[in-house]
C-alpha cells in the first residue's frame, strides 16, 4: 500500500495560515502494470482494464507521491477560495489503434458524448457561441467562462475560424501527404490582446501520414496540451481528440493509427484528492472499447455527434461498480 504524505499537504496550509482541505483517505494500493507498460495487473497477476486505465492510474499516483503544490493560483473555487493544485510537469501517452488500445477509462463514467460535441464545435463549426454549443451539443462547462456576451471570446472555435485552420490542415493532407508541416496551433497571441475567457489547453495538434509496412497508410496525430484539470477532464481530452483524429482520417480514406497525448503540466486540485484515492483504490472493468464512425460518411464537415459510437464500453456496469464523483471546478 502507499501513503500520500499527509504532513507535506498540511505544512503547505500552515505556511499559508489557512485551514487544509480535509481528506478522507490516504492509501491506496501499488499501481502494477505489465511488463510492456499496457495494462494493469490485478492482485492474482490479470491484466485488467483498458491502457487509458492504466495510464490514468500511473498519473495519478505519480502526482500524489511527486506533485508540488502552486503558491499563488490563478483560478478560484466558486466559494472564492484559492484552488490549489498538485501538479507535475512532463508526460507522454500513446494509443495504437491498430492494437486496440484506448484512452477510455472504467475507474468513473465518462461523458464521451460530450467530449465530441466540444471538439465538433471547435473545429467543425469553428464557433466560440456558447448557445451553440448548448443547443446542438447539450454542452454548458463552458458558461463559466462566459465573457459577457454568452462567447468564450477569441479563443479556441474563433481561432480556427479565422485563419480558416481544419479547411487548410485536411487540403494540405491531401494534397502533401508526406509533409511534416500539417500543423494546427491554437495559441494565438494576438487574439489574446482580446476579452478571452480562458487561453487554450489543448493548443496544438501536429499531423502526420505513415506509409505502413503492411502496405497501408495510417493517419497519426500528437496533441500537446500545455494544462491539464486531470481528473476533470484528462480522459475526456484524449478521447474527443482521438475521435478528432479518426474523422480526418475517413475524410482522407486511410485508416487511423496511433494517438498521441503529451501534457506539459497537469494538475490535481486540492478539493480532488479524495476522489483521486477513491479511484486509485478502485478495481478497472476489463473491456475493451473502441471508437467507431459512421462508415457512410466521407466528409469530415458531415460528422454529428450521433455518427460517433462508442462499442465494447459497458457502461452501466461501470456506473453500478465505479460510480460518479462530483469534482468542484476551479474557475
Amino acid at each position: 500500500m502507499k501513503e500520500f504524505d499527509i504532513e507535506y499537504y498540511n505544512s503547505f496550509y500552515r505556511n499559508k495560515g489557512v485551514e487544509p482541505y480535509k481528506l478522507d483517505k490516504l492509501t491506496y494500493p501499488d499501481v502494477r502494470t505489465n511488463a510492456s507498460q499496457t495494462r494493469l495487473i490485478n492482485e492474482e497477476g490479470k491484466e485488467v482494464g483498458t491502457k487509458g486505465d492504466m495510464y490514468h492510474k500511473l498519473i495519478m499516483d505519480r502526482i500524489l507521491q511527486e506533485g508540488c503544490f502552486d503558491y499563488n493560483p490563478r483560478p478560484k473555487y466558486e466559494d472564492g477560495t484559492p484552488a490549489y493544485t498538485l501538479s507535475c510537469n512532463h508526460g507522454i501517452c500513446t494509443y495504437d489503434l491498430t492494437k486496440g488500445e484506448s484512452p477510455l477509462i472504467t475507474l468513473r463514467p465518462i461523458a464521451v458524448k460530450s467530449g465530441i460535441g466540444e471538439v465538433l464545435w471547435i473545429y467543425q463549426d469553428t464557433s466560440n457561441d456558447l448557445e451553440v454549443l448548448k443547443d446542438k451539443y447539450g454542452v454548458t462547462w463552458w458558461d463559466l467562462w462566459d465573457i459577457g456576451n454568452r462567447t468564450i471570446g477569441a479563443v479556441y472555435g474563433e481561432t480556427v475560424r479565422r485563419r480558416d485552420l481544419m479547411k487548410k490542415l485536411l487540403e494540405e493532407l491531401k494534397k502533401d501527404p508526406d509533409g511534416r508541416r500539417h500543423i494546427i496551433c491554437l495559441w494565438q497571441v494576438d487574439d489574446f490582446k482580446e476579452p478571452h475567457g480562458l487561453t487554450p489547453c489543448a493548443f496544438l495538434t501536429i499531423w502526420n501520414i505513415r506509409h505502413g509496412r503492411d502496405g497501408q497508410d495510417y493517419l497519426d496525430m500528437e496533441l500537446i496540451q500545455r494544462s491539464s484539470d486531470f481528473d476533470t477532464a484528462g480522459c475526456i481530452n484524449q478521447v474527443q481528440y482521438l475521435a478528432l483524429m479518426m474523422m480526418v482520417a475517413k475524410h482522407l480514406n486511410i485508416k487511423p493509427g496511433r494517438f498521441t497525448w503529451c501534457y506539459d503540466n497537469i494538475q490535481i486540485y486540492d478539493r480532488h484528492i479524495n476522489q483521486t484515492i477513491d479511484m486509485l483504490n478502485r478495481d478497472p472493468i476489463d473491456c475493451k472499447p473502441k471508437i467507431v464512425l459512421n462508415s457512410n460518411i466521407d466528409n469530415f464537415y458531415d460528422f454529428t455527434v450521433d455518427d460517433v459510437k462508442i462499442e465494447g464500453y459497458p457502461r452501466k456496469l461501470i456506473q453500478e461498480k465505479n460510480p460518479q464523483l462530483k469534482f468542484p471546478l476551479g474557475i
